[in-house]
């Protein structure tokens, strides 16, 4: 049996770097049924009511601060707050706060994965740093890694992180 996964892109495109998610599922390939790719950018009650339905993994693919040197990719699994209580704001995107939801909604979590990238910069502007930009196609292929993975297996092993990515020290904006 193949497991149903989501793969959720967050993020806000309007923040430089918090685009990453967007853009990475934006770029990955079609999947069908059992995994479904979905943009949720800062639909924070969008995911939390998808998530409703009965999933077997929950990939979050996601800028993250304080992973390394901007651009560098990290793969870990997301251990959500048991008691975190349900503060959602329609208009932004706070994982947190998406998985207190669910749980306020008499959901349960899936396994969780967050594949993330370390940011430059998430000031206002459209467009990722050249960093980060730099990170996208080998995020793309461990997000399908991931998928592959957890498709087979959604209680199997995924690697904490993927083999060491930090783009080229070249400077920055």
């Amino acid at each position: 049996m193949t497991a149903r996964v989501l793969v959720a892109g967050i993020g806000n495109i309007f923040l430089g770097d918090d685009g990453f998610g967007p853009e990475v599922v934006r770029r990955l390939p079609p999947h069908g049924d059992p995994v479904r790719v979905v943009d949720y950018g800062i639909r924070g009650m969008h995911l939390a009511y998808d998530l409703l339905d009965p999933w077997d993994a929950l990939i979050l693919v996601d800028a993250v601060p304080d992973r390394g040197a901007p651009g560098t990719l990290a793969v870990f699994h997301a251990e959500p707050d048991p008691a975190g209580a349900a503060r959602l704001d329609a208009h932004a995107m706070n994982p947190d706060a998406v998985f207190a939801s669910v749980r306020a909604l008499g959901g349960t979590l899936p396994p969780t994965v967050v594949v993330g990238c370390q940011v430059a910069s998430v000031d206002e502007g459209i467009g990722l740093s050249e960093r980060v930009a730099a990170a996208l196609d080998r995020a793309v292929a461990v997000v399908a890694e991931v998928i592959a993975r957890l498709a087979a297996d959604p209680s199997g092993p995924v690697p904490d992180s993927p083999e060491p990515f930090v783009p080229s020290s070249r400077s920055e904006e």
